[in-house]
């Protein structure tokens, strides 16, 4: 017996046995609807389910948890006090009414101009995008805004880019959110064909946490469109710990930079997270190695719910100093805090 064999004389070639298909990377679409939104399944994965009555205990329910799995994998499995699950596991520490921590700490809604447009700064002005995130980061500085009524894409952007061509002063325009990057590539386009129109507009920057957090998000559409963008370009990636840069938001920066973008980081200063020097000096250095210049380290932003993450700011400084003393000037990122109404960002 000659199994699938052919003899000599026969007519067909010897057939071999097919290997198997790799599987199929998912959809970043598909991951992010795979999203965990229970505080318990979060804590089970981790290794604490064990805990959970006791760190779920009071916890603010207002602001919902979502987290990707991919991050979540790189969090320390039986550790309360990981700095990744730190950043987004619910706390009844949120729901505390401290003085001087307000809804709108930054004064987005005095700077709005029209509907999803905030113009704060000389030059530029930001877009509301979206209000989804991939990630609810407990110290977010936006999770009171009123994203229903006050996002750009109303109307198609039309009113966004009215505003926008009105003031030929504004020449670099800021996509934020929520995330920018959470749109569809089609949606980024019909936005960004509608700014190529506007004649002073000469650079376009993206404030993005989701290469850090689904860096699946930077497929070949995301590059084909940011590639062709006739605008110079800055991608700004939000990583606060060097244990949220694995090899595939190297790889997913490393693609980013390749469309000719800048990538630049900024970080929140958060106690218990990264209040320590070494952790900001190997993050600094981490994100050298995935392509990312340090751009800012940011004070908290003193929004109601966030008061258990602030550092004072002699410590903040400090912290400054120390980095200055042990690295390269082009990897120490700024020490700054935006205040309601100030000019540009204050450095402290």
């Amino acid at each position: 017996m000659r199994g699938f064999l052919a003899d000599a004389a026969g007519p067909y070639p010897a057939m071999i046995p097919a290997k198997p298909l790799p599987a199929q990377p998912r959809r970043w679409q598909e991951l992010w609807r795979d999203a965990i939104t229970d505080p318990r399944e979060l804590l089970d994965l981790v290794g604490l389910s064990d805990r959970a009555d006791t760190l779920l205990a009071g916890a603010d329910s207002r602001f919902a948890l979502r987290v990707p799995r991919g991050f979540v994998a790189r969090m320390r499995r039986g550790d309360a006090n990981d700095p990744l699950l730190l950043q987004v596991l619910p706390s009844a520490a949120e729901l505390g009414d401290v003085p001087g921590f307000a809804r709108d700490a930054v004064g987005d809604l005095d700077a709005r101009r029209e509907r999803g447009v905030l113009h704060k700064y000389r030059g530029r002005a930001l877009l509301i995008a979206t209000g989804s995130c991939a990630v609810n980061c407990r110290y977010c500085f936006r999770r009171h805004f009123p994203y229903g009524e006050e996002t750009a894409a109303a109307n198609r952007w039309q009113d966004a880019i009215a505003a926008l061509r009105a003031d030929a002063s504004i020449e670099e325009v800021l996509l934020s959110g929520g995330d920018p990057l959470s749109l569809a590539t089609s949606k980024l386009a019909e936005l960004t064909e509608a700014l190529a129109a506007v004649p002073h507009i000469r650079r376009l920057r993206i404030h993005t946490r989701l290469p850090i957090v689904l860096p699946e998000r930077v497929d070949a559409a995301l590059l084909g469109w940011l590639g062709a963008l006739p605008f110079a370009r800055v991608v700004v990636v939000h990583a606060n710990h060097p244990n949220e840069l694995d090899a595939s938001v190297a790889g997913a920066c490393a693609r980013l930079a390749q469309t000719g973008a800048t990538l630049l980081n900024q970080s929140v200063l958060l106690r218990g997270i990264n209040d320590d020097a070494g952790t900001l000096a190997e993050l600094s250095e981490r994100l050298f190695d995935c392509g990312v210049l340090p751009y800012y380290l940011h004070q908290l932003d003193r929004v109601a719910g966030t008061a258990h993450f602030e550092v004072d700011d002699a410590r903040a400084r400090a912290l400054a100093d120390a980095l200055r003393a042990r690295l390269p000037g082009y990897l120490v990122p700024r020490l700054v805090r935006e205040v309601a109404g100030a000019a540009s960002k204050t450095p402290l």
